[in-house]
């Protein structure tokens, strides 16, 4: 379990120093570089996912509460919805009019969802940590950002490819699930 505590408090650690310390990360930049500083993130990221990944698959998990099976459509639905948020935040879409941290705001829902389908400790370390690192995240950005523009709406046709990409890649990560994270979606 401690791998995947690593995995994850590395990967929030890695995100909170450009949304909550710019100053700091300016810094490095200039002492490093932008290429250097790019490198070195990504190698760390690197080394956050394969922490998360491996410390998943080598936890034991124990049984921390039963989640009713009634959440799991729930689950599903609000995974959806976060896999076309995520999709509205790299394609423009109507959404990113409404809400201003559309794939932070998809990681949190996919988190939340997992909450209420999984009760065993990994999945809380896992899910309640990026549920944790949302949030502090959408904070940091406000507060460096400050007033939020909203976008100009794009077409109707931008739209509906946006919504559609989202619910594709969605779906298709469900249907993979068992070999993504070695769990069935449904059981």
């Amino acid at each position: 379990m401690s791998m995947l505590i690593t995995g994850v408090l590395l990967w929030s650690l890695l995100h909170f120093v450009p949304a909550g310390l710019p100053a700091q990360r300016a810094a490095a930049v200039n002492t490093l570089g932008e290429g250097a500083y790019k490198g070195i993130f990504a190698v760390l990221m690197l080394a956050a996912l394969a922490a998360i990944i491996f410390g998943w698959r080598s936890a034991t998990p124990s049984v921390i509460y039963t989640p009713p099976p009634a959440l799991r459509p729930v689950a599903v639905v609000l995974t959806l919805i976060g896999f076309v948020l995520m999709a509205a935040a790299n394609h423009p879409t109507r959404i990113g009019r409404v809400v201003r941290h559309p794939q932070l705001t998809g990681v949190l829902l996919w988190a939340i969802a997992h909450l209420l389908a999984n009760g065993d400790s990994r999945s809380l370390v896992l899910f309640g940590g990026f549920s944790v690192w949302c949030v502090v995240m959408i904070a940091f950005i406000n507060r460096r950002d400050g007033a939020w523009e909203k976008p100009a709406p794009p077409s109707w046709t931008a739209e509906i490819v946006g919504v559609v990409l989202g619910l594709g890649v969605g779906a298709a990560v469900m249907w993979a699930h068992p070999w993504i994270a070695g769990v069935p979606l449904f059981y």
